[in-house]
């Protein structure tokens, strides 16, 4: 192979000669999450394929080690167990124990509790595939198999023509060999036969080896595809700089990705993950000005941080290479660390387990402070199990309260798309019915109530049995229904509909009309003490929200106020519901103490909040 190696190529000779006749390298194994998936991944897709002159541009995108630890070991996620709560807190003062809403004791206590939705999404596909067949095997899967030994040239013409002589087979083939995880001589052994068959490598293929080369750690041969890259193309696109900055930050040569991101800057904005990776290189090599500088620019620039960054700067470094002019004092690494924390609450971010482990160890680890954490959970009441501290209150402030109302009114009750849910007239309608009636201690919505009963026959008794539960303990109610509802049908019995509005008071939108938005505008317009029954999780209407802390807001206000029925509705049986929680789920601090929620949940969606506490205390 050597010996006919003398082709002219239109890149780089010298270099290559060096990189095909390195000696072999050991066997390696891909990441497992890596070789399930039969693509490599999206950064080897922003390329050019043919044409070596091109500037491959693409957007910013790094996918290579986008897999986030889990960090679970040692955590149990225990079930906690609480007795029934008043729901009120206050608001509905004087009345008797019946005003207590019926809610499930039992774990999960709440529809936004982590992994609430995961249990239920699995239960609800084990009963549709019960009795099915096996599934198909995975879409996509490779075509072609690599060999299982680095070919000559000849072999590998053999190989292509039994395949039909692909146009693409050079592409396929290093797809196939990272998917499998083949031996890096392997693939060294196909670009030496495509150099002698077209004189030339392409940049797909060249991009493609250099993701093989940096998943599996072939550092050293990361450096040797820079080399001939940099010098045979007029540009990198992203998803190679991205490459190239994940692999140099994992050497003695990480500070040349500085260089590497300082390119990638003049054409667009570095993800997350090239900054996180330059950021832990710095703090593993005692830089922690540089650490710090560029985590104040990703910061920004708007970005957020990659849970592993945040993992590199609490641990710190080990023996520091900077100056004592240059070095940063102990009290100024303790005051950024402790902005993380509050970032992470402004955010509303639960970090992992891993990272959480982190956080605790480095408070801990604070010299002259008495730190002491623990891993806790809460009572339902909102006190700490640990230490014994109150968590801040679910129920928004009366200033936050009103911002969130007039954000409300403005973006989803009166946004740009607002006559596509309803009509001017029946808007302003619903407006003077509610300003003439009392304000509501619940709203509810009619159809999405009715509907949590699977047989048609008995939506409206579902509806009627909610409602005079709620009537029951002496609240005022509001239903909020569809005019259809009103017909007289094998859905919609006539009496269990005049008797739902002899209890409470009614309004029937127009059938094309979207509830939501008259829910909303009815519970905000009743004030803070006001709840909503729904199954909706209101994701489309917190995303009319113009900015971050408004959506926020309206989670916390959401969190607080959301009545969702626990279960099936059963003639003979009380309506019960699901737990809202006294206390709000967000990183909060006093004098002498942190309360952390970490993610200790698989599959958490994002609506959802952890159940497990870092409890750190100190004392003075």
């Amino acid at each position: 192979m050597g010996s006919t190696f003398i082709l002219k190529v239109r890149i780089c000779l010298n270099p290559l000669k060096a990189f095909f006749y390195r000696g072999s390298l050991a066997s390696f194994t891909l990441n497992p999450s890596l070789c399930k998936s039969p693509q490599l991944p999206l950064s080897a897709r922003f390329l050019c394929t043919r044409d070596t002159k091109s500037n491959p541009g693409g957007r910013q995108t790094d996918k290579s080690n986008s897999g986030r630890t889990d960090g679970q070991s040692g955590v149990n996620n225990g079930t906690i167990r609480c007795r029934d709560e008043e729901l009120w807190d206050g608001a509905v003062k004087g009345k008797d124990k019946s005003s207590t809403l019926w809610q499930r004791p039992s774990f999960p206590k709440s529809v936004f509790a982590a992994g609430t939705a995961k249990r239920t999404a699995e239960m609800l596909r084990r009963k549709q595939h019960v009795g099915e067949p096996e599934g198909r095997t995975t879409r996509g899967a490779a075509k072609v198999h690599p060999p299982d030994r680095p070919l000559a040239a000849a072999e590998w013409r053999k190989l292509k023509e039994s395949l039909g002589n692909p146009q693409r087979f050079d592409i396929q083939m290093m797809c196939a060999l990272f998917t499998s995880g083949a031996d890096l001589d392997i693939a060294k052994s196909l670009l030496t036969f495509v150099a002698m068959e077209t004189g030339t490598l392409s940049y797909e293929l060249l991009l493609r080896y250099l993701t093989l080369c940096v998943s599996s750690g072939h550092d050293s041969e990361v450096f040797d595809v820079y080399d001939i890259m940099r010098g045979s193309f007029p540009s990198l696109d992203t998803g190679a700089s991205s490459l190239f900055i994940k692999s140099f930050c994992r050497t003695a040569r990480w500070r040349e990705a500085l260089s590497i991101l300082h390119e990638v800057k003049k054409v667009f904005t570095p993800s997350p993950r090239n900054y996180g990776d330059i950021i832990t290189a710095a703090m593993l090599n005692g830089d922690t000005t540089t650490a710090w500088t560029l985590y104040e620019e990703l910061i920004e620039k708007g970005l957020s941080p990659h849970p592993e960054t945040w993992d590199a700067l609490f641990k710190g470094v080990g023996k520091t290479n900077e100056t004592d002019a240059e070095s940063m004092s102990q009290s100024e690494h303790q005051e950024r660390l402790l902005g993380i924390l509050l970032y992470m609450r402004n955010n509303q971010i639960y970090p992992q387990h891993s990272l959480a482990s982190s956080i605790k160890t480095w408070f801990e680890s604070l010299t002259g402070q008495t730190w002491t954490g623990s891993w806790t959970s809460t009572t339902p009441k909102g006190v700490c199990r640990c230490c014994g501290s109150e968590l801040e209150s679910i129920q928004l402030t009366v200033e936050e309260y009103q911002q969130l109302k007039d954000r409300v009114m403005a973006d989803i009750i009166q946004g740009r798309d607002v006559f596509n849910k309803t009509t001017p007239e029946e808007l302003e309608r619903f407006k003077a019915f509610v300003k003439r009636k009392p304000a509501f201690d619940v709203v509810v919505d009619g159809l999405n109530v009715a509907n949590t009963n699977k047989d048609k026959s008995r939506q409206s008794e579902t509806l009627l049995a909610v409602v005079s539960e709620l009537v029951g303990q002496g609240l005022t109610v509001l239903v909020l229904g569809r005019k259809h509802m009103l017909r007289p049908s094998r859905s919609w019995e006539r009496h269990n509909m005049n008797l739902i509005q002899q209890k409470a008071h009614c309004f029937f939108t127009e059938n094309i009309s979207e509830d939501d938005p008259f829910l909303l505008y009815a519970t905000l317009h009743s004030g803070n003490h006001c709840r909503f029954v729904s199954r909706d999780l209101m994701r489309d209407h917190k995303a009319c929200l113009p900015d971050g802390a408004s959506r926020r807001l309206f989670f916390k206000w959401q969190r607080g106020h959301q009545l969702v029925v626990n279960g099936s509705v059963a003639a003979g049986r009380r309506v019960r519901f699901q737990s809202i929680l006294s206390y709000d789920t967000i990183v909060q601090t006093s004098a002498d103490s942190w309360h952390v929620p970490f993610d200790d949940t698989e599959g958490r969606s994002t609506y959802e909040v952890p159940q497990r506490w870092l409890c750190l205390t100190t004392k003075h």
